[in-house]
């Protein structure tokens, strides 16, 4: 590699992945004229993508499209001298400084650099899931209960998430049903029992969705209900439903930083107490990549802020 592209693909502070904590460490970078460079990888603007409306997000009374807030996030970024690459990073090498990644056949050196990949909701993997994902498919109960004021959801999974998922919702959904591939569950016995003596919960064990079903009318979609498979029988029932929550938990997408970065049990990277240290110095970490418990947007968005204030500061500290 020559001395001039080394100089062009080298940058202060490389970010890789676009959501709420990419997006606004980059804005931070910015303002703090460390001209970030923001990967942004096979989903620009991360999970809030597939989010129809955002209406926890504070600044907007009226809520707002999750692909338009990532957008004016993008443009507030750019804004302050940071670039978008729409490119996904598949090699890093964190072995030493200079930091090394790779994007396919094209390389690139940072002096530091902040993850912000997110995580992934673990999804059924049916076609008619995704064609109702934001129109009555949801994988976040936070994000999207409100929406189902008096109506009928179900809730998909067996372990503690669908428990506490299926808890949450019952404060809008008029009735929440269970549906459980066994008639066992993984979740923890407190968690369980909770759902259980929760009036507005039921259960359907030993069954699995085959199908999500709905309308379309005048281009706008809706759910009406789940096609079910029996586990044991094989037999197939339809259950009239308004919503279907997915809670069969996130895979943090850190797949890429195995052998470099500690991870947790889950894969979830471990940052060091009150800060977005990784184990690596120069390299932060923020967002849902390293927040099991949260996984919100302006929670992703206040860790981006402080990945980008603790690489300012790291690098400050090196020149000094």
């Amino acid at each position: 590699m020559s001395e001039q592209a080394n100089q062009k693909n080298h940058f202060k502070v490389l970010i890789i992945g676009s959501g709420p904590a990419g997006l606004t460490a980059a804005i931070y970078a910015g303002r703090a004229n460390l001209n970030p460079v923001i990967f942004e990888g096979m989903q620009p603007g991360g999970q809030l993508t597939i989010t129809t409306e955002v209406e926890n997000y504070p600044g907007f009374e009226h809520g707002i499209d999750g692909p338009a807030l990532m957008d004016i996030m993008r443009k507030q970024a750019q804004r302050f001298g940071a670039q978008s690459f729409y490119k996904e990073i598949t090699e890093v090498d964190f072995s030493s400084r200079p930091f090394k990644v790779k994007s396919y056949d094209e390389n690139y050196t940072a002096d530091s650099i902040i993850i912000s990949t997110g995580a992934t909701a673990k999804l059924l993997g049916i076609e008619s899931e995704s064609k109702y994902m934001g129109y009555g498919v949801s994988a976040c109960a936070t994000c999207d209960g409100f929406f189902f004021k008096g109506l009928k959801i179900i809730v998909v999974g067996g372990g503690d998430t669908a428990m506490e998922e299926a808890n949450f919702l019952t404060k809008f959904a008029s009735e929440v049903t269970i549906i459980h591939r066994r008639d066992e569950f993984r979740a923890s016995k407190i968690m369980t029992e909770r759902a259980q003596k929760n009036p507005k919960i039921k259960f359907l064990t030993n069954k699995i969705v085959k199908e999500v079903v709905g309308v379309e009318e005048n281009g706008r979609k809706s759910m009406t209900g789940v096609i079910l498979e029996d586990t044991k029988d094989h037999s197939i029932t339809e259950l009239k439903v308004d919503g279907m929550f997915l809670g069969i938990g996130h895979q943090p997408n850190t797949k890429l930083f195995k052998g470099f970065l500690d991870l947790d049990e889950t894969g979830y990277l471990i940052t060091k107490p009150g800060s977005t240290y990784t184990n690596i110095e120069g390299v932060f970490a923020a967002g849902d990549v390293a927040d099991h418990v949260y996984r919100q947007a302006v929670t992703a968005a206040g860790t981006g802020c402080m990945a980008a204030l603790d690489a300012e500061r790291w690098l400050e500290a090196q020149e000094g």
